[in-house]
This record gives C-alpha cells, sequence and structure tokens, in this order.
C-alpha cells in the first residue's frame, strides 16, 4: 500500500485494517492520534466507519483517501467532520504536509 511509504516508520507506528467494520474495531482499540480511512472498503465503507468513530470519540483525527473528488463527495466529506482529505492516489508530500502540521515535533527536518 502506497500511503505506508509515505509515513516514516521510525517516528510513527502503522497499523492496517481490511475493511470499515475492522478499522473501527482498531480505533477503539488503539486510538490513533491520526487516521488515514479510504472511503471503499468492503462490510462498512468509510462514511460509516468514520460515524461510528465519531460516535465515541468525536475529537478523532482522520484524513479521508479517496478517488472520488465529485462536489458532493467532498461534501459528504465536510459533514462527516473529517479532519482533511486525500485525492488517490496520495502523493509523498501531500502526506508529509499532514504529518508535518499535526507532528511537527515528529518529523526529521
Amino acid at each position: 500500500y502506497f500511503l505506508k511509504t509515505c509515513i516514516p516508520t521510525e517516528s510513527f507506528e502503522i497499523d492496517e485494517a481490511e475493511n470499515g467494520e475492522m478499522a473501527v474495531a482498531r480505533f477503539r482499540e488503539l486510538r490513533p492520534d491520526l487516521t488515514f480511512m479510504d472511503l471503499t472498503m468492503p462490510v462498512m465503507d468509510g462514511f460509516q466507519a468514520i460515524s461510528a468513530i465519531r460516535t465515541d470519540f468525536p475529537d478523532a483525527r482522520i484524513v479521508v483517501l479517496t478517488a472520488d473528488i465529485q462536489r458532493q463527495t467532498q461534501e459528504r466529506i465536510a459533514e462527516a467532520g473529517v479532519t482533511s482529505f486525500l485525492k488517490k492516489p496520495p502523493q509523498k508530500d501531500k502526506v508529509q504536509k499532514i504529518l508535518e502540521e499535526f507532528f511537527p515535533e515528529d518529523i526529521a527536518e
């Protein structure tokens, strides 16, 4: 998965989920500082997973990854209260910018 190659593993722990339901379960277990969430997943889509996470953790920082950049999707993303979104495939410099924004002390210059 390309996103993993954009994140410096010496500074961050990375965990993955195979579907939206597992993503919610992993979030509840690990309570990550930042979550990258795809919208297109089996079992439970990204919007459903975000809603489930936000129910228990309204301050969760979630970055959506999507190839669908239509206005309607962008509006749904904003309504879901996500922190940010990236167009798929993510560009390394844009992932880096998000990491620097949230974790400036963990990003080596």
